[in-house]
């Protein structure tokens, strides 16, 4: 009786494990499997059918059995472009820069190149935040462009360049404007004139020069009697400035206004 009980436990056993290996997808088999030409096949498969998530995974388990064959630099390529496809921004990024130090010279080169930018790009933030993720991807557009300066996507990448160049601009504006709107308008106008002094080119110029002498104007009205005068010379200046560059301005008529009113008084 004993030992036809174990038979009968070992043979649960066995029939559970059998269960146990026909429960596994064919996917959770290819993972596992160490079959080159298998595994190869199917990650293709999973990517043409548009399951990245599989198809990354697979290239991801593909890296080490291709490691120093023709096909390395092909796994490499399409794992990154799964995760692109699937959306992980963040790990296609590292993926391309792999591929791209492995193989800067390899027939994927200038599109993995072009992807790992536009990972890059997605990964910005508006003005508001931080702009590192700006400045690396401004600089990684400037290094395809002189590399490839016809490339398929140079017209694109001179766009978005542009555009972040815009926010950036922006950025230090609305920074600067801030000592303004904080009524401290001493250092506003120190804080615009340096956007200037930095970037000639800032595409709210405009803004800058209406807010320095803006600036300058509410500086010297709040000033004692005594300095007046002194200071709205300075609002004057900047009046003139910006009319010289700006004569048909929509602040042009209020910026008039101030500058007669100053004239009468002081």
């Amino acid at each position: 009786m004993k030992r036809s009980t174990l038979l009968t436990a070992f043979a649960v056993l066995l029939v559970a494990a059998s269960g146990l290996q026909s429960c596994k997808s064919q996917y959770d088999i290819v993972l596992e499997s160490t079959d080159l030409e298998l595994k190869y096949k199917a990650a293709f498969d999973y990517f043409n059918a548009g399951k990245y998530a599989r198809s990354a995974a697979v290239f991801e388990s593909l890296t080490l059995l291709t490691n120093g064959t023709e096909r390395h630099d092909t796994v490499l390529y399409y794992l990154g472009l799964s995760n692109y496809s699937f959306k992980d921004y963040y790990t296609a990024e590292t993926n391309f820069d792999q591929y791209l130090s492995n193989y800067p010279q390899g027939s994927f080169a200038e599109e993995a190149q072009f992807l790992r930018i536009d990972c890059l790009y997605r990964s910005t933030l508006r003005y508001e935040l931080d702009q590192t993720p700006t400045y690396t991807a401004i600089t990684a557009m400037g290094d395809y462009l002189r590399e490839h300066p016809e490339g398929a996507n140079a017209d694109i990448l001179r766009h978005r360049m542009e555009e972040l160049g815009e926010r950036l601009d922006r950025k230090a504006f609305e920074s600067a404007k801030l000592y303004y709107k904080m009524e401290d308008y001493k250092a506003a106008r120190v804080a615009l004139r340096n956007v200037l002094k930095d970037d000639a080119d800032n595409v709210y110029r405009e803004d800058i020069l209406y807010y320095t002498a803006m600036a300058s104007y509410k500086f010297a009205e709040m000033s004692i009697p005594s300095k007046r005068k002194e200071r709205f010379l300075v609002f004057q200046d900047d009046y003139l400035n910006f009319i010289g560059e700006y004569p048909e301005s929509s602040y042009r008529k209020e910026l008039d206004g101030l500058y007669n009113k100053v004239k009468e008084n002081y």
